[in-house]
């Protein structure tokens, strides 16, 4: 039977390695899909010119990753800190990155979508209904599960210290 102290080092290396996928996932999804949002919703609306859409997406692909740079710069700091000071998930990190593209398609000046209710309380500043669902919704699905893996290590962690 292993100590709770090794339960704890196994426990925080899987947390160390659950964090740093998930920091090298978004850096990778992340600004493909800021992209792939602006032209969908640029797309959906149809009303941008020429000019006017080249100029959107050149803004997005500077708010691409200047969503990428905020993003894993706060992925970082959550997981910096000691598993009972992490007071928010990866996820709800990565939900922020709305941001950026809906600056380029308010400065476009896109209409808001239609959302469903809990959308509309639950992130009322995206007007676009870009906020992912899941890490896997950034554009590789392989993220998704990386939100668990994490759960379960940062879980096992604290467990592991509190029995001893």
């Amino acid at each position: 039977m292993t100590s709770s102290k090794g339960d704890e080092a196994l426990a925080a290396r899987r947390l160390a390695d659950a964090s740093d996928s998930i920091v090298a996932g978004v850096e990778r999804e992340l600004p493909g899909w800021a992209r792939r949002e602006v032209a969908r919703i640029l797309d959906a609306w149809g009303r941008l010119d020429v000019v006017a859409r080249a100029d959107a997406e050149r803004a997005t692909n500077d708010a691409a990753d200047e969503a990428v740079a905020r993003v894993a710069e706060r992925l970082r700091e959550l997981f910096a800190a000691d598993a009972a000071a992490q007071t928010a998930t990866p996820l709800e990190i990565v939900r922020t990155a709305y941001r950026e593209p809906t600056a380029i398609l308010e400065a476009a000046g896109v209409p808001p979508v239609e959302r469903d209710v809990f959308d509309e309380r639950a992130w009322p500043d995206d007007r676009y209904g870009l906020v992912i669902r899941t890490l896997g919704d950034l554009g590789d699905p392989d993220l998704a599960p990386l939100l668990l893996a994490w759960g379960m290590a940062k879980a096992a962690v604290l467990r592991a210290r509190a029995e001893h």
